[in-house]
């Protein structure tokens, strides 16, 4: 008996490091996972590293560089993807918004997902503006609160959301985002909920600035986020109110696709039940 259930928390626990493995390789998706990185920031020793990096391997989730040795998403990845986003359709439901807000901002739009106390860009559209930043890009994954579209994120949530998160990511904030502390969190939450729209002052990045706003589902929980960046010229004072106001349509136009979506699915699911 004790035998059986050690080896199944032995299981469970190799399937949540391989997991997680995934996830760093996922992180450094170009310019690929070094085994001696996936090693310190797991804390596993190196032969388990490699072993559970095998087992991803096999299932087609990892590949290895032929020269070099570096470790990159594999094709099982990608199709996987491609089938949950059948099921999370905000990525292809923001497509045509984020083109919009590219072509009429000229400057680089972006859809974020929130996944926990997280915020990962799902997609980047490029404006007609020559001068471009390149802060965010599509996988990039920062705790809410970090970028404009992530402190939109963050400051949707109900207070006693906001200070769990604020709570949960203590650890990584003084890591590795020293400046942004609970103070400053707290005061660019309320900044956000007064203006109708986050600002990033260029503090992920010096001369880049991004305005977002967040993205609710039916209930009204917040899902997602619109943002666009630019170089500080271009986010000036007297231009925020247009930006703000395209970001603000663009998301009440994704907000009721994504309720036709959520409509859909339950339709789907009666139809289902009843066959």
């Amino acid at each position: 008996m004790d035998h059986a259930s050690n080896g199944k928390a032995e299981g469970a626990q190799s399937v949540d490091r391989a997991l997680a493995l995934l996830m760093m390789v996922g992180a450094r998706r170009r310019e690929g996972a070094r085994l001696a990185d996936l090693v310190a920031e797991s804390g596993l020793n190196k032969p388990t590293v490699r072993r559970l990096l095998l087992s991803l391997m096999r299932a087609g989730l990892v590949e290895q560089e032929e020269t070099g040795g570096r470790y990159h998403l594999g094709p099982e990845s990608y199709v996987l993807g491609t089938l949950a986003e059948e099921r999370f359709g905000l990525h292809r439901l923001s497509l045509e918004g984020v083109a919009r807000l590219a072509a009429r901002t000229e400057d680089t739009a972006f859809v974020s997902i929130r996944r926990e106390n997280y915020a990962i860009c799902l997609h980047r559209e490029e404006g007609a503006f020559p001068i471009r930043t390149h802060v965010l890009m599509p996988g990039d994954r920062h705790p809410l609160g970090v970028g404009s579209g992530s402190l939109a994120i963050l400051a949707a949530l109900p207070d006693e959301d906001v200070e769990a998160v604020i709570a949960a990511n203590s650890a990584v904030m003084t890591e590795r985002y020293p400046r942004f502390t609970p103070e400053m969190l707290r005061t660019s939450v309320a900044e956000t909920r007064a203006a109708g729209y986050a600002l990033n002052p260029g503090l992920l990045m010096q001369g880049s600035w991004g305005m977002g706003v967040a993205v609710r589902d039916a209930a009204g929980h917040p899902v997602g986020a619109l943002s666009v960046a630019a170089i500080e010229s271009r986010l000036g004072e007297a231009r925020r109110a247009e930006v703000a106001a395209l970001l603000q349509e663009e998301a009440r136009r994704l907000e009721m696709k994504l309720a036709d979506f959520g409509r859909g699915r339950e339709a789907k699911a009666r139809t289902a039940r009843r066959a």
